[in-house]
């Protein structure tokens, strides 16, 4: 997995969203997620009675989502150990300058917290343990696994309801 293309397409993007998470079988786990852009001819949304500050500061704003051109990947393990999601606003507070590891959105650990606790609580492995960390929007998915993912382009989201039943 290393070094392959899918893993250099999904860390080529600038942003992703967590679309969907499934168990297809006991203990395995299938991910899709979508690429997403600044999107220069969208509007920014609020959900809150637009004060004259908000409305400044939207004038030079654009929203961040997917887009009819944006990619879509899917990521399977045939087996994990442990996984977590976590919702991205209270994962990206803690300090993990004692971690190490490659790649910007899909993360492969040599070290982590995560990592650390899989080794504390639980035990009877037979492989060593890996740790993956796929950094989106929305969520942030830790997998505990032996081996590493399968990941697939599917395609742009446009085609999404060809390739993906």
């Amino acid at each position: 997995m290393l070094g392959s293309p899918e893993l250099d397409a999904i860390n080529s993007v600038k942003y992703l969203y967590l679309r969907e998470l499934s168990e297809p079988r006991d203990n395995s786990l299938r991910l899709v997620v979508d690429e997403a852009v600044v999107n220069r001819s969208g509007q920014v949304r609020l959900e809150v009675p637009e004060l004259l500050e908000l409305k400044k500061l939207r004038e030079d704003a654009w929203p961040i989502e997917t887009t009819e051109v944006c990619g879509r990947f899917e990521l399977s393990w045939k087996h994990v150990v442990a996984y977590l999601v976590t919702e991205e606003c209270v994962g990206s507070c803690g300090n993990c300058d004692d971690e190490s590891y490659t790649g910007k959105l899909l993360r492969v650990y040599t070290k982590s917290h995560f990592l650390e606790h899989i080794a504390r609580d639980t035990g009877g492995h037979a492989e060593p343990i890996q740790h993956y960390k796929l950094i989106c929007l929305n969520h942030l998915i830790d997998v505990a696994s032996y081996a590493p993912p399968e990941i697939r382009l599917l395609g742009p989201v446009s085609s999404k309801s060809q390739r993906i039943q």
